[in-house]
């Protein structure tokens, strides 16, 4: 059974999940308006991935006895002004996630909640694996600059991202 502080704070971040989906979703049809399919399916893989992501926090917070409780996602943005642009917003945004997990697991120490310090370990692996990730492009894309060559290469390889293992069944 979790403490009400730990399920309203789970839900906060179940929320922030969501969004992360909504944010990555509006970034692949930005991608799309700009004829970049590489880019395009990178960021819509993330969608899923952020979807997962979502559905374990909430699956968790029922198991656990909770009330899992969904709020209003707000609008995210619909421009990035580039490609390059739209990735640094993602790293942005993956170093704001991993603090709130961060954020989380203190509430769960504070809470002395072991089985919720536990399954937060996933996901902070997770994150350094997220921001690793978006990193690596974000300094290629940075290399490559202005030369169309380099971008259409590196968009290519973006296009090669696979889909995330889905989730394992409860």
């Amino acid at each position: 059974m979790i403490t009400k502080k730990m399920e309203k704070a789970l839900n906060e971040q179940i929320n922030k999940e969501f969004y992360s989906a909504y944010l990555y979703l509006a970034m692949s049809a930005y991608c799309n308006k700009l004829n970049m399919p590489g880019a395009e399916h990178w960021f819509r893989m993330q969608y899923d991935e952020e979807v997962i992501h979502m559905t374990k926090m909430f699956d968790y917070v029922m198991q656990h006895g909770g009330d899992a409780h969904l709020m209003q996602i707000d609008e995210p943005p619909r421009e990035f002004g580039s490609v390059p642009s739209a990735f640094e917003a993602s790293l942005a945004h993956e170093q704001f996630v991993t603090k709130s997990i961060n954020e989380l697991l203190d509430v769960a120490v504070e809470e002395r909640d072991h089985a919720t310090q536990v399954f937060l370990q996933w996901f902070i692996t997770e994150q350094v694996e997220e921001e690793a990730n978006v990193q690596e492009i974000v300094q290629r894309l940075k290399l490559a600059g202005d030369n169309g060559g380099a971008l259409i290469m590196l968009d290519d390889k973006l296009a090669q991202r696979l889909p995330p293992a889905p989730p394992v069944a409860k």
